[in-house]
């Protein structure tokens, strides 16, 4: 997959504690330089949840698309996902309105 197109603009980041295991993962896609970025999926292993690497692989992942030329970060974590909001605020990102997704019945 990444040797592919879409993935031309795109990084994925994995975080390490301090014995050298993967504790989380991250990716970030880019829309170009000068345009928005977007960090999806990002994942904390259930072991080492509430030690900062969420935090920590947040504002790595941030800083990713920066140096890829994004204008922006953005985020898309359901409101009920109380952990990930509480992971997304702490490395700075700022809560938007909520957008309820549409769906297509029949």
């Amino acid at each position: 997959m990444a040797a592919g197109t879409p993935y031309a603009d795109a990084r994925c980041l994995v975080g390490y504690d301090d014995r050298g295991d993967a504790v989380a993962a991250t990716t970030v896609w880019s829309a170009g330089p000068g345009k928005p970025g977007l960090i999806e999926p990002l994942g904390v292993h259930h072991d080492h949840q509430g030690h900062g690497y969420g935090r920590a692989i947040a504002l790595a992942a941030a800083a990713a698309l920066q140096d890829m030329g994004a204008s922006s970060a953005t985020v898309c974590a359901e409101g009920a996902n109380t952990a990930a909001v509480a992971t997304y605020r702490a490395a700075g990102f700022q809560s938007r309105p909520e957008m309820r997704d549409l769906r297509r019945i029949g």
